[in-house]
């Protein structure tokens, strides 16, 4: 993995870009200008001169740099002015190797879309002074709940495998109907499909073919008539416990996605989705002792 020559810039990576090996351009500027023709071309112009591009070795690009002479080059995005999302992110540990936060719902993890600034990780990078924090992986936006981040590159690695070899046990929460005929409160389900998830569809989607995706679902209480399930995710698919809970009737209350796609709205602050990372635990690589964590949030629907 090519490593940016261009430092974290208010919680944000420079972004790379790949050049054409030829051309009708002549030079590296004339590529990007006709690339970005909606874009002023004064500002972009005024960015190779305030060396905010670069290549590979840090070397900067002027306004007469050869389209040939670099492969890939990195600069600084111009990000657009966000309004505050209402929410606030609590921080649970802390130390030289580990960050582990509770996210609020509707705050996405990484910075995407509509979303740059108001993303958990710029947020943290910024409020926390820590710009090689990285996410050790993701939360929904509209999920809330325990959240792990990377403070320290050099012991990054280990942790990583804990994910790429599923040595994080996760437990979520989730409020939905109760349905007695399940009897889940006494015989949980296994649940298990194939999911697959198409970049060019909003919503994930359950096929026939050999399962990749399998959550261990109970419910554990109830409220006011609504349903506390314990919901134990043995994979990592995208929206699996959204699916999986539809699948079965139980879809999450607030779920905008499943069973049936709501047309788009704005975001609802009252009504969140009720799903929440309840609690990770897992044997720290560097130590080999147990490590657990615990949400203090707490799902509305649920009193």
């Amino acid at each position: 993995m090519m490593q940016s020559p261009l430092p974290v810039r208010n919680g944000v990576n420079a972004t790379r870009l790949r050049l054409p090996a030829e051309g009708p351009w002549s030079t590296a500027l004339e590529y990007i200008l006709d690339r970005w023709n909606h874009v002023d071309p004064d500002g972009i112009a005024e960015r190779f001169d305030r060396g905010e591009v670069v290549a590979l070795g840090g070397e900067r690009l002027t306004r007469e740099t050869p389209l040939t002479d670099h492969t890939f080059i990195w600069y600084y995005r111009e990000l657009p002015i966000e309004e505050r999302l209402p929410v606030e992110t609590n921080i649970l540990h802390q130390d030289e190797n580990l960050l582990v936060v509770d996210k609020p719902h509707f705050l996405p993890t990484t910075p995407g879309g509509r979303y740059v600034a108001e993303s958990a990780l710029v947020r943290l990078r910024v409020q926390l002074d820590l710009p090689d924090l990285i996410p050790m992986h993701r939360l929904d936006r509209m999920t809330a709940g325990i959240l792990m981040f990377s403070t320290n590159p050099a012991t990054r690695g280990a942790y990583q495998l804990l994910f790429e070899n599923r040595q994080i046990r996760k437990e979520y929460e989730a409020a939905a109907p109760i349905d007695p005929s399940l009897q889940l409160d006494t015989h949980p389900r296994m649940v298990h499909s194939r999911i697959i998830k198409s970049r060019t569809y909003l919503l994930a989607q359950e096929v026939d073919g050999e399962p990749n995706a399998e959550t261990r679902i109970s419910l554990i209480g109830e409220h006011g008539g609504v349903g506390r399930y314990r919901l134990q995710p043995h994979t990592g698919k995208t929206h699996q416990l959204r699916l999986h809970m539809a699948g079965l009737g139980l879809g999450i209350l607030n779920d905008p996605f499943y069973p049936v796609l709501q047309p788009q709205q704005e975001d609802d602050y009252t009504k969140p989705l009720q799903l929440l990372a309840r609690h990770t635990e897992f044997t720290d690589p560097l130590t080999g002792t147990p490590a657990s964590f615990t949400s203090r949030l707490e799902l509305s629907a649920l009193g």
